[in-house]
């Protein structure tokens, strides 16, 4: 009996508002293959009917790909050619998908890239910054403490002042504010729904691009991308040495806190650049000490 060649894992990156920015070669991929793992089924059949296309649908969003893998190697395995989208943009940019690469990877099975859209290439390659070297960091933390780290990381990163971070419309403002109070010295180029009919860009210092905001009303829509490039005098110019995170821990609990009090306040002092996990072994090693 004759095993089936294996099929294709292809990874096709989708419009992020455009229709139009799919390229013939993701349509044609989309098309033809036996199976499209969606991050979400019901958002992806928007555009496919749009686009007049009738295909398989399976979902593989963040909460089932580790179960999901499995079975779509098995599939692939069968020689069925599987597409991988997510909502829009490309794949495993803080999205769903990295799972079922590597266990196709691990199984020999070919990985083909479709290029096309990423919002945060798209908002770097219109914020007019230097490029040269950049960073993509994700989604920009909700707790104050991680974006805290986060900014002293930046700071200290040697390789590049310019980053591309994402941030949900309800947070936007909430960001913007976070930049101000800290005084972070940068300039901003925020992008909200980007390739829609109604684009719009904010750019300048975190003060003016509030005002912006403020001024366009009804910010809490849409979808916003944002490429920050830090002044470079805001930059740390040389290396610090870091204070342990025993010594940290053991000064906040000779002041009279407990550990668990102790690790919060660590966490929220912005020369702290240890994770909560990190905070919490330190402890145990102190307890260890001197019990």
């Amino acid at each position: 009996m004759q095993t089936a060649e294996p099929g294709i894992l292809y990874i096709v990156a989708t419009p992020i508002g455009n229709s139009q920015d799919l390229s013939p070669r993701g349509r044609k991929i989309l098309e033809e293959a036996d199976i499209i793992a969606a991050e979400d089924t019901r958002r992806s059949m928007v555009l496919l009917n749009k686009l007049e296309i009738r295909n398989r649908l399976v979902s593989n969003h963040k909460y089932n790909e580790h179960g999901k893998a499995a079975w779509f190697i098995a599939e692939l395995k069968a020689g069925k050619n599987i597409a991988v989208i997510t909502d829009a943009g490309t794949p495993c940019i803080s999205d769903p998908g990295n799972e079922l690469i590597r266990a196709a990877v691990e199984e020999g099975i070919r990985v083909v890239g479709v290029p096309g859209c990423c919002a945060a290439v798209n908002a770097l390659s219109v914020s007019g910054f230097d490029l040269s070297s950049f960073a993509f960091l994700g989604f920009f933390p909700r707790e104050n403490a991680e974006r805290l780290r986060l900014l002293d990381i930046m700071r200290r990163d040697r390789s590049t002042a310019t980053f591309a971070l994402y941030e949900s419309p309800r947070r936007v403002m909430s960001m913007i504010d976070f930049l101000i109070d800290n005084r972070v010295r940068c300039s901003l180029c925020l992008m909200n729904d980007m390739t829609k009919l109604h684009e719009m860009s904010f750019r300048g210092s975190p003060e003016e691009v509030k005002e912006q905001l403020l001024r366009k009303g009804n910010y809490e829509k849409g979808e916003y991308a944002l490429v920050l490039a830090l002044d470079e005098d805001y930059r740390y110019q040389k290396e610090e040495h870091l204070v342990s995170p025993e010594a940290m821990l053991a000064d906040a609990m000779v002041r009279g806190m407990d550990a668990k009090t102790a690790i919060q306040s660590v966490l929220a002092d912005r020369n702290n650049s240890y994770s909560k996990n990190e905070l919490k072994t330190a402890a145990l090693n102190l307890k260890r000490l001197f019990s």
